[in-house]
């Protein structure tokens, strides 16, 4: 499940990303993705099974993210917050763990640095930066032979 987030947003608007947010005072990483979850576009902890952590991600902006990954399972309705998310849809799993669908794409920052990041187009979704960079190291984590060889 991915959101566009909003585009009355500070930062990061229209972009494509996870539901999520920062960890409240000594809540875990599982119940702040449940939580965000639900304030986010209404998802019930009734429909999600954690599976576990993924590998911890840091963001270009310093952030560091700790990926949820869960089951959803099928029967929910969703409610998205519009000051937080634009739209809330799902992806198939099959086409974000395909490494045919991953694609390394560039800009050239204002400073002349060239800055590369993930990016897996899916119709007239453009899922990049942070959330493709997730995507793909779940998919390096699930698929990547030489991965699991020093793992």
């Amino acid at each position: 499940m991915l959101t566009r987030r909003s585009d009355s947003l500070a930062s990061h608007t229209g972009q494509i990303a996870f539901p999520g947010g920062r960890l409240d005072p000594g809540e875990t990483v599982v119940q702040a993705a449940l939580r965000e979850a639900v304030e986010e576009v209404g998802l019930s902890p009734d429909h999600v099974e954690p599976l576990g952590l993924s590998d911890a991600y840091e963001t270009v902006t310093g952030f560091l993210v700790t990926p949820v990954v869960a089951w959803v399972r099928p029967g929910f309705t969703l409610t998205t917050d519009p000051r937080e998310v634009a739209d809330a849809f799902e992806t198939p799993w099959d086409f974000l763990m395909d490494d045919a669908n991953h694609r390394r794409e560039f800009y050239d920052a204002p400073d002349g640095t060239r800055r590369w990041f993930w990016a897996m187009p899916w119709g007239e979704r453009y899922i990049w930066g942070a959330t493709a960079g997730m995507l793909r190291s779940l998919w390096g984590r699930l698929h990547d032979p030489a991965r699991e060889a020093v793992a």
